[in-house]
């Protein structure tokens, strides 16, 4: 059975994948910084059929990364890495000129620190799973960064930056890369890229794991890396990043893992996507 390990899973869209996932005959390990809350989680995922392995945690903790990685390890190997689990740095969102500085830290910590630590710690078995079919006809980009154009405002991000049918087309000259390998999907937002007035703390931290992402899809061309926009959701997150606005109206996370399902079942490019329509639609693309 293929095998997941999947940050910040006791609740919101990292439980809601975890039991479709689960659903699907996947062994998956889950954590949390809360354990009764992941517990329940867990005995509902459970009752899919598949085995899971539930370790409440910290994910700024490197012995908690090691022992996710370890049961990974124990359940036969790991497939798919989901970097889920989130902190906003300051509850509710406040403007920069508020911002707590240690607050900050705290984002930077969990939203990008800890999903490099993690993934570095579960490399080795990534680059060993045979889950995703290899690239075919699949050049590894080393030249610049997977943008098409130039660096500059009007500048649009290509989401396919190994594909000889998108931006390397003319590198006929480099060997094909054939290998196969797991799949990093990594939580990212909108507001990593647009400009939202109290977002911009969480948004730093989420913008600077979309480049983490972007350059590890370069740096490990045999691995599917995702990063993903879930786009609006009625979670406890998003409560505590604005208490007063009403969220009756926001999409369940449940709305979004077809999208993200969507993304395992065509093995897709690495490359940054926004939750759309029941799949994940690359960035500047409308859905089809």
């Amino acid at each position: 059975m293929p095998v997941a390990i999947i940050t910040g899973a006791s609740k919101g869209l990292g439980r809601a994948l975890a039991g479709a996932l689960a659903r699907r005959g996947w062994d998956v390990v889950v954590d949390a910084r809360s354990a009764g809350p992941l517990e329940e989680a867990a005995r509902e995922l459970r009752g899919a059929g598949s085995r899971v392995v539930a370790l409440p945690g910290d994910v700024t903790d490197g012995g908690h990364r090691a022992a996710l990685v370890a049961a990974a390890r124990e359940l036969g190997g790991l497939d798919l890495l989901v970097n889920n689990a989130g902190a906003l740095g300051a509850e509710p969102l406040v403007s920069l000129a508020d911002q707590p500085l240690e607050g900050l830290r705290t984002a930077l910590e969990v939203n990008v620190v800890a999903p490099l630590g993690l993934t570095q710690e579960a490399l080795s078995l990534l680059r060993a799973s045979s889950y995703l079919p290899s690239y075919e006809e699949v050049t590894p980009y080393t030249e610049k960064a997977p943008y098409k154009g130039d660096r500059d405002a009007s500048a649009t991000y290509d989401p396919y930056p190994y594909s000889e049918n998108y931006q390397n087309s003319n590198l006929s000259d480099s060997p094909a890369y054939v290998g196969a390998g797991g799949a990093v999907l990594n939580i990212s937002s909108d507001a990593a890229v647009e400009a939202y007035a109290t977002w911009g703390g969480y948004g730093a931290a989420k913008a600077a794991l979309d480049q983490q992402s972007a350059v590890l899809a370069v740096e490990e061309p045999g691995l599917r890396v995702w990063w993903v926009d879930p786009g609006d959701m009625r979670t406890d997150l998003y409560a505590a990043a604005v208490p007063d606005d009403d969220d009756s109206g926001r999409p369940l996370p449940e709305t979004v893992v077809p999208a993200l399902l969507w993304l395992l079942d065509s093995a897709a490019h690495s490359g940054r996507y926004t939750a759309a329509a029941g799949r994940a639609v690359p960035a500047g693309r409308s859905p089809r």
